[in-house]
């Protein structure tokens, strides 16, 4: 099992737990909406880290990245496996046909 659906197991879990014995329990009870306001707040922390060339900065913001991401998959009940089915369909695509498709 990867590290993400390992943490993806982990917030799943969170979703029935009490919000004041988890940060990711109190998150989700917030609802879907501040769920996605937090990804992407984490987001733009993650893109000023890359725009000043801060590697550390930046390592550490894309972990929080990808735990929020799964934080807001989880708000929407949609599962990691699905996004990896996803980006293995578009395996062998190149971008612009991938776009152009949709």
């Amino acid at each position: 099992m990867s590290v993400l659906h390992e943490l993806e197991t982990t917030i799943t879990a969170r979703k029935s737990a009490d919000p004041e014995s988890s940060w990711t329990a109190k998150l989700l009870a917030k609802g879907p909406e501040k769920c996605a306001e937090k990804f992407g707040e984490e987001a733009i922390e993650a893109i000023i880290a890359a725009a000043k060339n801060d590697r550390e900065n930046l390592t550490y913001e894309a972990a929080d990245v990808l735990y929020h991401m799964l934080v807001m998959l989880a708000a929407r009940d949609v599962a990691l496996d699905d996004v990896l089915t996803e980006l293995a369909r578009r395996q062998g695509l190149s971008g612009i046909a991938e776009k152009a498709s949709r």
